[in-house]
């Protein structure tokens, strides 16, 4: 067996299934609508509590999956998984707020203030 074959099988092994694994997560196509329903309900509760709030979309990396990143004014967020930036931009979409790529436009500056705060206190 290869190096390839056996870090893929780990990975298959590793990831099980259920939200926030590979096939899993915000409209994988699974039938998990519960799991589905409570993310978008945070999502929808992080919006309606905050000021400000901006979507951006994290692509998947070799660790993470891809996300939707929700961040408030004062640079407060949080994050959930999600299949896409198809499903990622609908979600934006749907809960009316601006849509970001942080790969073109990088994590806003108040977020990072916001993670800093947090951090030493």
């Amino acid at each position: 067996m290869s190096f390839f074959s056996r870090l893929k099988n780990k990975h298959n092994r590793r990831s099980g299934g259920g939200a926030g694994r590979r096939g899993g997560g915000l409209f994988s196509g699974k039938n998990n609508r519960e799991e589905n329903t409570r993310v978008e309900e945070h999502l929808r509760a992080f919006t309606s509590t905050r000021k400000g709030v901006e979507a951006y979309f994290e692509p998947a990396t070799p660790r993470e999956e891809p996300a939707l990143l929700l961040i408030a004014r004062d640079g407060e967020w949080t994050r959930r998984k999600v299949r896409d930036l198809k499903v990622a931009l609908s979600l934006a979409e749907k809960l009316g707020l601006p849509f970001y790529e942080v790969q073109k436009t990088g994590y806003p500056k108040s977020m990072r203030e916001w993670n800093e705060r947090h951090r030493a206190g």
